[in-house]
């Protein structure tokens, strides 16, 4: 992290601070409009403004509010690139990344910037003298939020956890508000720090989280225990803990069809998949998004209706490989789903799953209700080594809610990896340009395959991984840097 620059700026950044006056000229009072770092936590309002500035440090369009999808997805081999933009992250796509390329080191900035926000307010918390069970609900959105960062960076400057159990170079935990200069050094944590740090963040939200919101807004913005409970079940599965995944998942999930949350926000799937993408997308399957709006956007190079699609001004930077999941037979012309794809000039894009342009109202999904099923379906049938009645259940909800033709049985499945292997097409089709094909690769221990013209990588490959960015090395003398970069 650049951490002097990012110093400058990340201090209670959403505060405005104005220049006092002396208390000792009678002349010039104090303003009494002021604040600063030691009352920004005095009121309610205050830390409410405190709390959603770290909601906005983690949409930001260079972290979770666009790039992170965009590079967890075009690293797999679903999309083609059509412009060869630097800008839009073509090193990224060929795997020619370097320490010093810019998407590296500004997603490791804007990731521990909104991880700052996040410990600034953990700290301020701490001699508020707000209401105790407001303060304790604002903690523990706190480390939600910070849970979800850490795994959005863990995940692609590390080595996955299956490789050495954990016992490979993380990234730096930095869980302490940093208010001033002098504390860039610290060592890189191991992998496995990283996720007992995330999953203890975790379980201290989803005991602390309210159970719902009163309003529907709220309910699928902010962070509630059925979303804590979600984000679990994708940590787990990403080190796979498959039981574990059950357990969680058995949490949020009824134990037959219509499958839907027994307790919590009323989590279940739309009826309709583009119900689930519409503009205003307050839906029962939204488990957790980011709103943006026209006067709140992630910018246009951030956005990604601009990568996915060339409707509404938008660029059509990646259209879909023809020997992607498109190919795929099974995913058959009826399936609703293909209502996202448009062709132009003979290029299939992802046209319409993000309707807008940069500037228009729509929800960045985090978190689907979908993927809880089929997270809960895979960790079934892995933990159980059973072609798992429940587990075809689960994924048949998915499956059939866009494709009603298609019903999958036991019998269907001539053995458990044929099963395992339809809920990883189902998740290629349902995630499409959702952020998840690397991360599947990554944590099932695949190679990258080919695209286009550029080589397969070897899970072993150095590329596999992003190097630790250039600024984190020249400001933190203790970090080392990933093999081969």
């Amino acid at each position: 992290m650049k951490l002097k620059k990012l110093i400058l700026f990340t201090v209670l950044s959403t505060i405005m601070v104005i220049s006092s006056c002396s208390d000792d000229d009678a002349l010039s009072p104090v303003n009494q409009t002021r604040i600063s770092e030691a009352n920004a936590f005095e009121t309610p309002a205050r830390v409410d403004q405190q709390v959603l500035g770290m909601y906005a440090g983690v949409k930001a369009g260079n972290f979770m509010g666009g790039r992170y999808y965009v590079y967890q997805d075009i690293r797999g081999e679903e999309f083609l690139n059509e412009k060869s933009n630097q800008v839009t992250n073509s090193n990224t796509w060929f795997f020619s990344v370097a320490s010093s390329t810019s998407e590296v080191n500004n997603f490791w900035q804007s990731g521990y910037f909104a991880i700052n926000r996040c410990n600034v307010v953990i700290k301020g918390l701490e001699t508020s003298p707000i209401d105790a069970a407001l303060k304790t609900q604002y903690l523990a959105e706190a480390r939600f939020l910070r849970a979800l960062t850490y795994y959005s960076l863990v995940t692609l400057y590390a080595r996955p956890y299956w490789d050495g159990n954990g016992s490979k170079l993380g990234i730096p935990l930095r869980l302490n508000a940093e208010t001033s200069s002098g504390n860039s050094d610290i060592i890189r944590a191991t992998v496995g720090q990283v996720y007992d740090q995330i999953m203890l963040d975790l379980d201290f939200a989803e005991t602390n989280l309210p159970l719902t919101y009163t309003t529907t807004y709220n309910r699928t913005t902010r962070a509630h225990k059925n979303t804590a409970i979600a984000l679990k079940t994708r940590v787990l599965l990403s080190k796979r803990d498959y039981p574990g995944v059950v357990t969680q998942a058995n949490k949020i999930v009824s134990t037959a069809a219509p499958f839907s949350a027994p307790s919590g926000g009323p989590n279940s799937l739309v009826a309709a998949i583009t119900a689930a993408f519409a503009p205003t997308a307050q839906t029962t399957e939204n488990v957790f998004s980011f709103a943006f709006s026209a006067s709140d956007a992630p910018g246009t190079q951030n956005w990604l209706g601009y990568y996915w699609s060339t409707l509404n001004g938008n660029n059509g930077e990646y259209s879909l490989l023809p020997t992607s999941i498109i190919a795929n037979t099974g995913w058959k012309s009826t399936d609703s789903r293909r209502a996202f794809l448009g062709v132009v000039g003979g290029k299939t894009y992802l046209q319409t799953k993000w309707q807008g342009g940069s500037s228009a109202v729509e929800y960045m999904q985090v978190i689907r209700y979908a993927e809880v099923l089929l997270n809960l379906s895979e960790a079934t049938v892995r933990s159980s080594n059973t072609i798992d009645t429940r587990a075809v259940a689960l994924l048949n909800a998915v499956r059939q809610r866009s494709d009603a033709s298609t019903s999958f049985t036991v019998a269907s499945f001539a053995s458990v990896q044929s099963l395992l292997d339809q809920i990883a097409i189902e998740r290629r089709i349902e995630f499409l340009g959702e952020g998840f094909r690397s991360l599947d690769v990554m944590r099932l221990g695949q190679d990258f395959a080919a695209k286009g013209g550029v080589p397969s990588v070897s899970v072993n490959a150095n590329e596999y991984i992003w190097p630790i960015p250039q600024n984190e090395l020249l400001y933190n003398k203790l970090a080392t840097q990933n093999p081969g970069y």
